[in-house]
């Protein structure tokens, strides 16, 4: 998933705290409840026949992909060229544009790539419209990555890339250490850390483990993680707010002790994706805690990385067991205000194709949505990590489901962020998020 929230790379500074909280106070009041009222058409009442140029909305895009693909379309069709339109390669502020434009009824956007934790949001807002179910098969992707995109039972979005956390490691690091197979509790990753340290000279200045802990988006995934791998959830699924039980809190603990040990440096308080992934990539860490892209930057044969060939990935350890990733991964979804629908319909309906996807998984090392493909003789060959990152996106669980998702993220983070500075303790932290959240998702 990757929280920069383009097809590639992470995001890179938080966003300020006025901005943010501008950003997280912009899905108003709407009512949890099925769309309509608030401004959406179902899909009968689109008009899917109008074709001519659209754009395309997402991140940033730096890994150069994006743009060849839609020069592909645009050479295929003449007269429905796409527009490809970057915004910032952070998450929250992506989402602030798109909310923005929606707000003021803008036309300048067409298909928006959308978080897989913003589908409630949009829909009930009327910001996106409902997919014809005659016109998209989904029968060939993954469950969940379905269920993302889906609202009350109805489709929003086209599902196109998915994501799960994965486990990286050193592969030469562990079997001069004589450790045989990557950690699956954060117990078993403090002991192998130590043994490193002990046996491996080279690995004496390395940190033990890392991950995505700044305050953004990217905090309330791995926090998320940690809580789900203690048996706990922030929200139920009859949309319960549970963050202040006792599992939640033993999840919370569980991080800031590895904080307090120093199993997690503290400069990890300011990394996201991209400074987790150098961090490893540059040789400074046994273990991270990333998204699938990294697989391909780290493998890189031209001097970029110092761990080429020298890392395995493994699915994410956790708190009383093996972990629990969070559902990451991007929907294109179309806007209520765009026209030629129809163009952007079949758009985004090229771009979810096997063929695209294969094409896709080979250049960015990004996660497909179609099953199958992680079984493909062609793509393993390439990329041998794909039958492990299936697995962690079928045992994955979803951040809250919630039309007020900015808010309900913020509190997450503020709550996690402070016990990580040591101002708060786990339990008083999440005692006061409880309350936040019983607040915010009111039925």
């Amino acid at each position: 998933m990757f929280l920069r929230r383009n097809s590639k790379l992470a995001g890179a500074l938080v966003t300020a705290v006025a901005a943010l909280t501008m950003t997280a106070c912009s899905g108003g009041t709407v009512p949890e409840g099925p769309p309509g009222q608030e401004g959406s058409e179902s899909a009968e009442a689109v008009n899917f026949d109008e074709r001519g140029p659209i754009s395309f909305v997402t991140g940033k895009d730096t890994s150069g992909n994006l743009q060849n693909e839609i020069d592909m379309w645009n050479s295929e069709h003449p007269g429905e060229e796409v527009k490809l339109i970057e915004l910032s390669d952070e998450a929250d502020q992506q989402r602030q544009s798109m909310v923005q434009n929606a707000q003021t009824g803008g036309t300048e956007y067409t298909v928006l790539n959308v978080d897989v934790v913003w589908t409630a949001e949009f829909a009930a807002n009327g910001w996106i419209v409902e997919l014809p179910a005659d016109k998209v098969d989904t029968s060939a992707m993954l469950p969940a990555t379905v269920e993302s995109a889906t609202y009350f039972e109805r489709l929003y979005a086209m599902p196109v890339t998915s994501d799960g956390g994965l486990l990286y490691y050193r592969t030469d690091w562990m079997q001069t250490a004589g450790i045989d197979a990557p950690p699956k509790t954060f117990a078993e990753v403090k002991e192998a850390c130590a043994t490193i340290k002990e046996k491996v000279p080279e690995a004496k200045d390395a940190d033990c483990y890392g991950g995505q802990f700044n305050k953004y988006e990217g905090l309330t995934v791995n926090v998320s993680e940690f809580v789900n791998s203690a048996g706990g959830t922030f929200v139920t699924e009859d949309g319960t707010p549970a963050a202040n039980s006792p599992e939640a809190v033993k999840g919370l603990t569980a991080m800031k002790e590895l904080f307090d040990d120093g199993t997690i440096p503290k400069a990890a308080m300011t990394w996201t994706e991209e400074e987790s992934r150098q961090a490893f990539q540059d040789g400074k860490l046994m273990f991270l805690r990333n998204w699938p892209y990294v697989y391909a930057l780290a493998e890189a044969s031209d001097g970029s990385s110092k761990v080429n060939g020298k890392f395995g990935v493994a699915t994410l350890p956790g708190v009383d067991g093996p972990g629990v990733s969070s559902l990451g991964g991007h929907n294109y979804a179309i806007s209520s205000f765009a026209k030629n629908k129809g163009t952007a319909l079949e758009f985004m309906t090229w771009m979810a194709s096997e063929e695209r996807m294969i094409e896709r998984t080979k250049a960015t090392s990004n996660a497909p949505t179609r099953e199958s493909l992680y079984t493909n003789a062609e793509l393993t060959k390439e990329y041998p990590y794909l039958p492990v990152l299936l697995e962690s996106i079928q045992g994955a669980q979803p951040r809250p489901k919630a039309v007020q998702y900015g808010d309900v993220t913020l509190a997450i983070q503020d709550a996690t962020y402070t016990t990580l500075q040591g101002t708060q303790e786990p339990q008083a932290a999440f005692d006061g998020l409880q309350a936040k959240l019983e607040e915010l998702l009111k039925k």
